[in-house]
């Protein structure tokens, strides 16, 4: 019973060697992730508590968390939207130019964040292309932040919903159709619980992005403090005048934070994948 207990498991086993392959897993995220990490804890602890907490809850700081994680919420919420839409005409839609459409929105994925965020500003600047054609100011307002936010964290909605709907077959929406209820019925009961975990997934993917995003923002964002400052620039501010413990105390909070929100979201995506499969 044992042997062939041993050649199920060999069968089932595409790469062989579990312990070998899970040694090096186990080292490799020790090594690029959980290390770091750790390090950002560690040197946080040197401080003491007063110090801590002053750091983080200086006002400048505070702005800077709310600009941060407002657009990143809100950036998140719009490729949620379009992203969706854009993954919709992509699977279900032949049309001429469709392949480079596809390629289209992998390009803020290969385009350096730098050139990203020159490029953005030279559109919605005052006297930019699109910006001169707006009576309020787009560039170097949280608005201009959005927008990068917007075209970094697009592909990941689209490339996590696009697979998703190609898996869904036609044959669940005729029968929908033939049992009498309409399109939007059809959507809101059959398509859209299918494409909920993964709309989940592609948000926090995106916001998660967000935040952490540099090069693309500092350019558009005019990063005046109270205003457009965003965090990591604060923790490059402080890197940069050799107050490593500040900056690592301020990127404890935001790493603290982001694993709250990301808990919060993936928890949601665990009770709509039980309720779906419940149904």
């Amino acid at each position: 019973m044992d042997i062939t207990l041993r050649r199920k498991t060999r069968k089932n086993t595409v790469i062989p060697g579990f312990s070998l392959t899970l040694g090096y897993t186990m080292l490799y995220l020790s090594i690029i992730v959980i290390l770091p990490l750790s390090m950002i804890f560690f040197n946080t602890l040197s401080m003491s508590w007063n110090d801590f907490y002053e750091t983080i809850t200086h006002p400048r700081v505070i702005a800077s968390y709310k600009v941060s994680f407002g657009t990143a919420l809100i950036a998140g919420a719009i490729n949620v939207a379009f992203g969706t839409v854009i993954a919709w005409v992509l699977v279900r839609y032949h049309f001429p130019g469709k392949r480079i459409i596809d390629g289209l929105v992998d390009l803020p994925f290969a385009l350096p964040t730098a050139v990203a965020g020159i490029a953005l500003t030279t559109l919605y600047a005052p006297n930019g292309w699109i910006g001169q054609f707006f009576p309020f100011k787009i560039a170097f307002t949280p608005l201009g932040i959005i927008i990068a936010l917007t075209f970094i964290g697009l592909p990941f909605v689209v490339r996590t919903v696009q697979p998703v709907l190609q898996n869904i077959s036609k044959e669940i929406e005729e029968a929908s159709a033939s049992l009498g209820a309409t399109q939007f019925q059809t959507f809101r009961k059959v398509i859209f619980p299918q494409l909920f975990p993964a709309i989940i997934t592609g948000f926090s993917l995106a916001f998660a992005r967000s935040l952490g995003e540099f090069g693309s923002v500092v350019f558009i964002a005019g990063n005046m403090p109270m205003e457009t400052e965003i965090t990591p620039l604060i923790i490059m501010t402080k890197l940069e005048q050799y107050d490593y413990v500040g900056a690592t105390a301020i990127a404890t909070v935001m790493l603290v934070t982001s694993f709250f929100l990301l808990f919060l979201i993936n928890f949601i995506q665990w009770l709509s994948n039980r309720k779906f499969n419940r149904n």
